[in-house]
């Protein structure tokens, strides 16, 4: 039985327009996953399970992923794995950004693509492609990393 009703919490009209939008039914299941992930932006499949599960009462985990699969197959989310990492989802907001990540706490920061347009880049031979997105991930230390780090 839920805890709370999704769909009546602050943001909960707005996941429902982006689900009709997206010409998808507005189930509280979908509703509470489109929150969390808007709450907590990188969010790794496993938080968004026991998060949903605090919102909107018992979830399975398979159901959280069949949300997840369903909302980025809509172009609701987008799904985001750096390489050695879980996959983790944000809002699709189509504002063409980048990630930065880092080697030691594995934290993800979106950050403009310095280009501007998409793709930012291209293939020095495409052989028919056209490109239209790059996905890049820069890798470092975050400052956080370094300033915690023995010297």
């Amino acid at each position: 039985m839920p805890t709370t009703d999704p769909a009546t919490e602050g943001r909960g009209s707005d996941a429902t327009a982006l689900l009709r939008a997206a010409a998808l039914r507005v189930t509280a299941p979908r509703v509470a996953v489109i929150g969390v992930v808007r709450d907590h932006p990188h969010v790794d499949a496993g938080t968004v399970v026991g998060t949903t599960r605090e919102r909107a009462g018992w979830i399975s985990v398979q159901g959280v992923y069949d949300v997840l699969a369903t909302l980025t197959d809509a172009g609701i989310l987008r799904r985001v794995q750096p390489a050695r990492s879980p996959a983790r989802y944000e809002m699709e907001l189509g504002d063409n950004h980048h990630h930065l990540a880092c080697r030691t706490c594995g934290g993800l920061r979106d950050v403009p693509c310095p280009v501007g347009a998409a793709p930012c880049l291209a293939p020095g031979e495409a052989e028919g492609f056209v490109v239209d997105e790059a996905e890049v991930v820069f890798w470092g230390t975050c400052a956080r990393c370094r300033d915690t780090a023995p010297h």
